[in-house]
């Protein structure tokens, strides 16, 4: 016989068996991965407010014009995108998904959305 690594009691049935119940099972799985969970959690949710900062801007053809305090007072992260894309003329955009951003000369920045 062999007890529940979740609440303890004894388990019956299979020889390999871990837990008593499904809801042990998550329960327990669920304690062990909170950590992950939580920093990805918490990741997801700046990506998807600066996203929605980015969206937000008044675009004009495909490209918007703001500043870094403009958007930080929006609480965009700075430290949060998804990839970096150079291009050959060295021009360095950072994405959020399909919004792009280029940091530009006296605070301004270039929003961008990505052709689909």
């Amino acid at each position: 016989m062999q007890n529940c690594l979740e609440c303890g009691e004894k388990i019956m049935g299979r020889i390999d068996k871990k837990f008593c119940s499904d809801s042990c099972r998550n329960a327990y799985n669920n304690k062990q991965n909170k950590d992950q969970t939580n920093l990805m959690r918490n990741i997801n949710n700046k990506l998807r407010k600066n996203f929605k900062i980015l969206s937000e801007q008044n675009f004009t053809e495909g490209k918007a014009k703001t500043t870094k305090n403009k958007l930080s007072a929006s609480g965009f992260d700075f430290e949060y995108f998804t990839n970096i894309k150079t291009y050959k003329n060295g021009a360095q955009y950072f994405f959020v998904y399909d919004f792009g951003y280029k940091l530009l000369e006296d605070d301004f920045i270039l929003v961008v959305k990505k052709e689909a």
